[in-house]
């Protein structure tokens, strides 16, 4: 039987890559997406489904738990970036952030575990970053919503194993070619007020010009490796980079 899979976050970048290498490995994808766009996947396949979806709106969860119906994989990674000085983020932005990567990621494994526990089987991605693997300037804030899922994720893989469901972490590195900055829901140079400018200049122009990176493709194999993972691993470094902040892991 055809398995399927539900990613978050597949208009670009990691998600995008991800749903179009589980489609090429012959498996059922649901993507979702704020504003849902086939033109995203070309001539689409018939094992794709695209379905709208807002990880920081209870009801928008609510209505794609209906309409996806029963899955075998979860991949929680829709996301938002946030890069700047911590002293002038506004504590509306952080709030964001967490709604976004936190509490969504939460909020999406909450809706879909009732059906995988009453199964018995399962599996759950939560797509982090490299930010967790090692302390980056200007990502304070960012990298407490992807901690927060770190450890959420290892304690969620003990509970739910007793019902055979395995939890996963998938941690990309930096990805030049994506939309993790157009993304961003401030402009970082609007979060470096004063002497703060020449703090990051050296570390916004060392991003510009980075000796090891991520594609893609890399997270997109990561998440295939983790769901194929049958040995109870639960860190999956994603990129160049990643492994190495990860000691080759």
């Amino acid at each position: 039987m055809t398995k399927t899979i539900l990613i978050t976050g597949t208009s670009s970048g990691y998600g995008q890559a991800t749903a179009e290498h589980f489609l090429a490995k012959g498996w059922n994808v649901v993507a979702t997406m704020r504003k849902p766009d086939p033109a995203v996947f070309g001539a689409g396949s018939d094992r794709l489904r695209i379905l709208p979806l807002d990880v920081t709106s209870q009801d928008s969860i609510a209505a794609l738990a209906e309409a996806a119906g029963p899955i075998d994989v979860l991949v929680n990674n829709a996301g938002v970036g946030g890069v700047g000085a911590f002293e002038a983020m506004p504590m509306s932005l952080i709030r964001q952030l967490i709604e976004t990567n936190t509490i969504g990621v939460m909020a999406m494994c909450q809706a879909f575990i009732p059906r995988m526990r009453e199964r018995r089987s399962g599996c759950i991605v939560n797509v982090t970053s490299s930010v967790t693997l090692g302390a980056f300037p200007l990502a304070a804030a960012y990298t407490a919503t992807k901690q927060a899922i770190e450890g959420f994720t290892g304690s969620l893989a003990h509970e739910l194993g007793y019902f055979g469901i395995d939890v996963k972490l998938v941690e990309p590195g930096y990805a030049p070619t994506t939309r993790f900055g157009a993304n961003a829901i401030v402009p970082v140079s609007d979060l470096l007020p004063g002497e703060y400018a020449d703090f990051a200049r050296p570390i916004l122009e060392a991003f510009a010009a980075p000796a090891l990176t991520t594609r893609e493709g890399d997270v997109a194999q990561a998440v295939w490796d983790a769901v194929q993972d049958r040995t109870g691993r639960l860190h999956f470094p994603a990129g160049a980079d990643a492994l190495a902040l990860a000691g080759g892991a």
